[in-house]
């Protein structure tokens, strides 16, 4: 394969790339515009990048709202319960089904990586047997990694240890945990050191649920990150959402930032859904919910942007677009200058293989696996302002998406 005119990030030329045995075997500078009708793709001085990573989503939720009712008080517990009451109707039919159109949107808008969240506080695992069974269909598309998660709690669901266990038996990649729902402070620090000890004995990556919530009472965050430190699991620990941190005292937050940058820990914010379940207690002002995106990347930690829920009990919009979710988080986080935009990107590409672990055997050079996109505009700023679509989107050297850019066909004439 063949593309040439392609822009790269933080680049002014334009390149050619081509691609053998699904790898990226030399990337070379243009002299010029080239017209070449043996080109594979035609970029055309729109943006090259890596696929975008979608680190945290609930698939086996996905495309239930109003079923069997509506969440009408829009609080995250609200959400739980209807899920509660969906979760027994489950069948494999029912999560393929809709597992399936869910990857097909996502891989349509540029992703390639996901990591799913599946709630295993379930006797019967179905939704967790039915994804895991989807790998291998999957795989020409996306990398998917598998969450136990614990929706109702490890230590307050009947036999919350043993179904996590029989979770990794069935080929769950990462042990997950939400320490804040457990039914004491007690329970919640004993989970994360259960699940600090049970991942680092199966050699599995961890990603909590942590603090979602906007009690600035809550403070597992920090029980995390010291059990990360002492296990020396560090870089493979991911905090998600931690919406707490967004009502901490700023002296607090000052001592805990020593504690998160020695862990090495990653992070991972859901700016819609949170702007949504967030500040659902309070009266005038209300408290939007989103973490410190902005100080915990300004710090030098790793922070992630994920869609978390599209059409479920917790958020009953979504669309599949990450950049929807990038474009959020500059608003409501206060990043809206100049190198905000340049980098902004990464919070969707780079810092995503970071918190999957994938880093490795991700990015665009020479070597690596064929796997990227191409979106129109020719940088991230022009990428971010128009909230750009994926024209191409290239897995292994082959083309799994291909659309037309867009054109304005009428204008007023003045």
């Amino acid at each position: 394969m063949k593309i040439i005119n392609a822009r790269l990030r933080h680049q002014d030329d334009l390149f050619t790339i081509y691609c053998a045995e699904g790898l990226i075997k030399t990337i070379e500078k243009q002299n010029s515009t080239t017209v070449d009708s043996a080109a594979d793709i035609d970029a055309n001085g729109h943006l090259l990048c890596a696929p975008f990573v979608e680190p945290h989503i609930h698939l086996d939720a996905i495309m239930t709202v109003g079923e069997p009712r509506w969440n009408q008080s829009g609080t995250l517990f609200e959400g739980i319960e209807c899920w509660s009451e969906r979760k027994p109707m489950l069948t494999t039919e029912d999560v393929q089904s809709r597992v399936r159109k869910a990857v097909q949107l996502l891989v349509s808008n540029g992703i390639q990586h996901i990591r799913t969240h599946i709630d295993v506080t379930d006797p019967d695992l179905t939704a967790l047997k039915a994804i895991v069974a989807l790998k291998s269909e999957f795989s020409a598309y996306i990398d998917l990694q598998v969450v136990a998660f614990p929706q109702e709690g490890i230590f307050s669901y009947p036999n919350g240890t043993g179904l996590m266990e029989q979770a990794v038996e069935l080929g769950a990649d990462v042990i997950g945990g939400i320490p804040h729902f457990e039914f004491t402070r007690e329970y919640g620090v004993e989970s994360m050191r259960w699940v600090m000890d049970f991942a680092k004995k199966h050699g599995k990556l961890v990603d909590v649920h942590c603090d979602e919530i906007d009690d600035e009472a809550s403070r597992f965050l920090e029980v995390l990150a010291t059990a990360a430190l002492e296990s020396g699991m560090g870089d493979k620990v991911t905090a998600s959402h931690t919406t707490a941190m967004h009502s901490y005292n700023n002296a607090y937050c000052s001592k805990l930032f020593r504690l998160l940058k020695m862990s090495k820990i990653n992070f991972v914010s859901c700016p819609t859904s949170n702007i949504h379940l967030q500040g659902r207690f309070d009266t005038l002002p209300k408290r939007r919910g989103i973490t410190r995106i902005k100080e915990l990347n300004e710090a030098g930690m790793n922070v992630a942007l994920a869609q978390d829920s599209i059409q479920d009990p917790w958020y009953s919009l979504g669309n599949g677009k990450l950049i929807r979710e990038l474009d959020f988080a500059l608003h409501a986080c206060h990043m809206m200058g100049y190198n905000d935009f340049n980098y902004g990107l990464d919070f969707i590409t780079n810092n995503g293989a970071k918190v999957l672990n994938i880093q490795d055997n991700y990015g665009i050079s020479e070597g690596k696996p064929a796997n990227f996109i191409i979106v129109e505009g020719s940088n991230d700023i022009e990428v971010i302002r128009n909230q750009s679509d994926v024209l191409w989107s290239v897995r292994h050297g082959n083309v799994i998406v291909e659309r037309q850019p867009s054109q304005l066909k009428h204008s007023m004439q003045i």
